[in-house]
């Protein structure tokens, strides 16, 4: 066996010399970024304030949107620095806090695209009971359970991987990754409860919740089968924003897993779809919005 070091920091060598074009990738991912934050802020904005959106579907958007800036925000700052910069190493603390950043963002994404499937059914399939079965304080459960569940799997994830006693420093990649940092530990016998805990954490962080996104569209569609042109239209607009975000995390992913960094790209897809295909959201202009609480604001006084 190797002999262990106490390493206090990782290098990523994921990044390649790009010379001076290092200034222009700079300026393509600052303006990913900015663009990124104000399209879910705004979003967030919008439907915080207007009354007529505090219904689960937009109080479930609302806690995308907020999961998108937080995985954004864990990688496109530090990614922006070690582009212009010479040396790419990050320091083991900051390394293990984005791990535990990146892998709270792709598990929520998952989970709540999961209950905004679940809330599709419901609002479809049994429409006279929906408000009954969808109170408030379900939501408000079901909120709870997309981010606190991922904080506290990934909490224990964080916790294994620590333990280890790590023969190497370099992380092939441009941000930190638990799995490639597992790998470097020098006994593959101490690594055995990572593996398996990163099963388990791999069928409820993605497996159940896709069984949950395929139950409720095979259910779905069956009732729309089965139904007038005009509910099938408005099942199909309904639905239209969920899936084309569902299929651009999952194809986000798996390139991912490819070591292609296609992480980029979903935090401003979101937005962008539901801002599209959403009447709701698409009719409402937040100038209109921040006039109205002011206005009753001023009311109120």
């Amino acid at each position: 066996m190797e002999n262990s070091t106490q390493f206090t920091s990782f290098m990523l060598a994921g990044y390649s010399d790009s010379g001076h074009l290092k200034y222009f990738y700079l300026i393509i991912l600052t303006v990913l970024y900015i663009s990124i934050v104000f399209a879910n802020i705004v979003l967030i904005m919008v439907i915080c304030m207007e009354r007529s959106l505090h219904e689960p579907m937009y109080l479930f958007l609302c806690s995308l949107f907020v999961n998108e800036l937080y995985g954004s925000t864990a990688l496109f700052p530090a990614l922006m620095i070690h582009l212009v910069s010479d040396a790419h190493s990050v320091s083991t603390v900051y390394c293990y806090l984005q791990i535990f950043c990146m892998y709270t963002y792709g598990s929520m994404e998952f989970c709540n695209l999961s209950v905004m499937s679940y809330d599709r059914y419901l609002a479809i399939c049994y429409p006279l009971q929906y408000n009954v079965i969808m109170t408030p304080n379900r939501v408000c459960f079901l909120i709870c359970v997309i981010w606190l569940y991922p904080f506290a799997k990934s909490i224990i994830t964080l916790f294994l991987t620590i333990r280890l006693k790590l023969c190497g420093n370099v992380i092939d990649k441009v941000y930190c990754d638990n799995y490639l940092v597992v790998k470097l530990a020098c006994s593959t016998s101490d690594t055995t409860v990572n593996n398996i805990y990163g099963l388990y954490s791999l069928v409820l962080s993605v497996v159940v919740p896709l069984i949950t996104i395929l139950f409720s569209y095979i259910k779905i569609l069956t009732i729309c089968l089965k139904s007038s042109i005009e509910t099938r239209q408005k099942a199909f607009s309904t639905c239209t924003p969920h899936l084309a975000s569902l299929l651009n995390f999952s194809f986000g992913c798996f390139l991912n897993l490819l070591q292609i960094q296609s992480i980029l790209f979903p935090p401003l897809v979101h937005p962008i779809i539901y801002g599209i295909r959403t009447k709701e959201i698409r009719t409402l202009d937040p100038f209109d919005i921040l006039k109205k609480c002011e206005l009753e604001s001023q009311i109120n006084k």
